[in-house]
């Protein structure tokens, strides 16, 4: 196959590229990335010299592209799907952007922060990182009040990273209660079949998650 996705199944920056590749369709070789084996990490670096995931590699064009929404445009472009993940309408477009990362900043941020306190077992201050997350929530819930998905152009960039940061930050932080029109959207989310499909295939690793026990019965 022309591309091949180096990444790792629990990660939730792989998940968000994956999302993206199953909504549009696109064939593509997985290669499974260890960080703590030595040829795994080489064989990365020689692509990606910061050593992290996702990276596709396009074999047809002799590219290596790194950052999962910068890998999501590559493929909109190169292997675009039935409906675009960028929206052709400048302002549509830049909303989407926007909420891109709003989701990458103000919710994989923090998660990834606790996540990172308790595989290192730091014991750190966590607050602030929690609070960010509740912020975030209100903030998503109020955007989607009125809407289906993120841009009014339909499911988008923005959504693909919406689902992973979503689903991994509610296991650390619950959506508040009063997060109606939140937790309504994460139900559309998790009921998109490339999403399910993301989710199923992450079962068999789930036990490696460090809050394993916060995921809820239905998506174990």
């Amino acid at each position: 196959m022309s591309l091949t996705l180096y990444y790792h199944p629990l990660s939730s920056y792989c998940h968000k590229v994956l999302i993206a590749l199953f909504e549009s369709g696109t064939a593509f070789d997985k290669r499974i990335i260890n960080l703590g084996n030595a040829r795994d990490r080489a064989e990365l670096g020689a692509m990606w010299p910061f050593t992290r995931f996702p990276v596709i590699r396009d074999h047809l064009r002799d590219e290596s592209v790194a950052e999962s929404s910068i890998i999501i445009e590559y493929l909109d472009h190169y292997f675009p799907g039935a409906a675009p993940m960028i929206p052709d309408d400048w302002i549509q477009a830049l909303e989407v952007r926007r909420w891109d990362r709003i989701f990458d900043q103000y919710v994989q941020g923090p998660l990834q922060a606790i996540v990172s306190d308790r595989i290192h077992q730091t014991s750190g201050d966590m607050g602030k990182a929690r609070a960010t997350l509740t912020t975030a929530y209100a903030l998503i819930d109020r955007h989607v009040a009125d809407r289906e998905w993120i841009s009014s152009a339909g499911f988008s960039l923005a959504d693909c990273s919406a689902a992973p940061a979503l689903f991994y930050a509610h296991t650390l932080e619950p959506f508040p209660v009063s997060c109606v029109q939140l937790q309504a959207y994460f139900e559309r989310l998790v009921a998109r079949p490339s999403i399910q499909r993301v989710l199923d295939e992450t079962k068999p690793y789930f036990s490696m998650y460090p809050f394993v026990d916060a995921i809820p019965a239905r998506f174990r």
